[in-house]
């Protein structure tokens, strides 16, 4: 009769995805096997609620279909042993495993269920610097504090390394724990996430962590949602998770270093759900931003940076903001133990190993030409006057490429652009960093478009 089993598990192979199969199926083992009773050993109980929740009715059909007559399945919870190295190997094997070896530690040999993470008290709104680059997700973020569960529900933040999503995240807590002190508000990691996961499965605690995450939290703040991708486990439980407390119109805020439909690995229920609310794209900060950012960390941490050392700095550290904090402190602490002046010279002395000198040779020509063959249009329509869509969006991307990568002035660009006034120029800008942030399909464009500018003129 075990053979019967055997076509079952065959017909699981091919509904159910391998990670689950491996990790789900494969412990159960057949116990019994009656005319109308199945008997399957599971490791724990956890085992029995998986099959009833995903495909208990599923195998009960096939059964019947098999023998024409139905089956009831028994589990007996403890009958096999438990597979915990073969969960925690695949659940916790990351993707980027390699770029963050030192963030992932699965906790098992102790059944204590921790806390939530602490909320940075540094990391607020008002020390947020605001610019062209994250103005929508500040606002988004900001809004989302105001009013918890509302129109900004969920609401997903989205950008490369070291950009502020974790700032803000933290902000955010901090903002409804100030406003709101009844609210509970759980911040954590997603690999933290799927460490609890796993001890409480190994302990027999789910109940408390369902608790924990439906019924205790009134805010759920989690960090780099990507982390999540591939783990069918844990996607099943936040994707409960997450149902449980929009439905309850309790406020969800991720973040992640992509788009959703960018995330492999990702369920495309969860996709659909992070769509539900608002998706705030968090740029690299433009030259003024970046500034402002080193002036702001140098106040807030009595560090003295002449101007001309800041526009170094944000000259040559472009798309992290955390590396462009970090350089300001490491020049700062050089200064304070030498006893040496704040210089431009200092600077790169101390950075030495950090900035690579580049030779940059980024001229408006090489903008107009570069930006001109990606659209196919000719150099000398983007110089005229004409207002046709063909011509006008190539021309305003070119305008912004221009004031990014050249320090040439908003009249400066203008007069290059056949005597455009600066007004338009302004506008070309701010046009062109908002569709950035809203669009991605042109976002790809943009990115490719600087990829060609910056591997052409380095």
């Amino acid at each position: 009769m075990n053979h019967l089993w055997d076509q079952i598990l065959e017909k699981l192979k091919e509904k159910v995805p391998s990670h689950s199969y491996r990790v789900w199926i494969e412990p159960t083992k057949v116990l019994s096997i009656t005319d109308t009773v199945i008997e399957l050993g599971t490791p724990n109980n956890f085992y029995e609620t998986w099959f009833h929740d995903n495909y208990l009715s599923y195998i009960k059909d096939l059964l019947k279909q098999l023998t024409n007559r139905p089956y009831e399945l028994i589990f007996k919870s403890g009958a096999v042993p438990e597979p915990l190295e073969k969960i925690i190997q695949q659940e916790a094997a990351l993707p980027h495993a390699s770029t963050t070896p030192a963030s992932i530690s699965v906790q098992v040999s102790q059944p204590k269920f921790q806390g939530p993470d602490v909320l940075n008290p540094k990391y607020t709104f008002e020390n947020f610097v605001v610019g062209t680059s994250n103005q929508f997700c500040h606002a988004a973020a900001y809004a989302a504090s105001e009013q918890p569960g509302g129109s900004y529900n969920p609401l997903f933040v989205f950008g490369g390394v070291g950009l502020g999503k974790t700032h803000l995240l933290n902000a955010i807590g901090n903002h409804i724990q100030q406003k709101h002190p009844g609210y509970r508000v759980c911040y954590i990691a997603s690999e933290r996430f799927m460490n609890e996961l796993i001890n409480c499965m190994r302990y027999e605690k789910m109940d408390q962590f369902r608790k924990k995450y439906r019924d205790q939290c009134d805010v759920l703040l989690m960090d780099d949602i990507q982390f999540i991708a591939g783990k069918d486990r844990t996607q099943e439980e936040f994707f409960h998770t997450f149902n449980t407390l929009h439905s309850s119109r309790k406020q969800i805020v991720v973040t992640s270093d992509k788009f959703p439909k960018d995330i492999k690995g990702l369920e495309e229920r969860l996709r659909t759900r992070f769509e539900w609310g608002l998706i705030a794209d968090i740029q690299p900060p433009e030259m003024e931003t970046r500034i402002a950012i080193l002036k702001n960390k140098a106040e807030g941490d009595d560090i003295y940076l002449p101007d001309d050392v800041a526009i170094y700095l944000a000259t040559h550290i472009k798309s992290n903001v955390r590396e462009l904090e970090g350089s300001l402190i490491r020049i700062g602490a050089f200064a304070s133990l030498t006893g040496m002046e704040v210089t431009v010279d200092l600077a790169k002395d101390v950075l030495k190993n950090v900035i690579q000198q580049k030779s940059v040779s980024i001229s408006l020509d090489d903008i107009q030409k570069n930006v001109s063959t990606f659209y196919n249009v000719k150099i000398i329509d983007l110089k005229s006057k004409k207002k046709i869509k063909i011509l006008s969006h190539p021309r305003q991307v070119a305008m912004y490429l221009c004031r990014k990568y050249t320090q040439k002035s908003f009249p400066e660009i203008g007069k290059f652009f056949g005597g455009k006034d600066h007004s338009t120029v302004m506008h070309a800008v701010r046009k062109i960093s908002q569709m950035a942030t809203e669009d991605p399909v042109f976002k790809k464009d943009l990115d490719s478009i600087e990829r060609i500018v910056e591997s052409q003129n380095y």
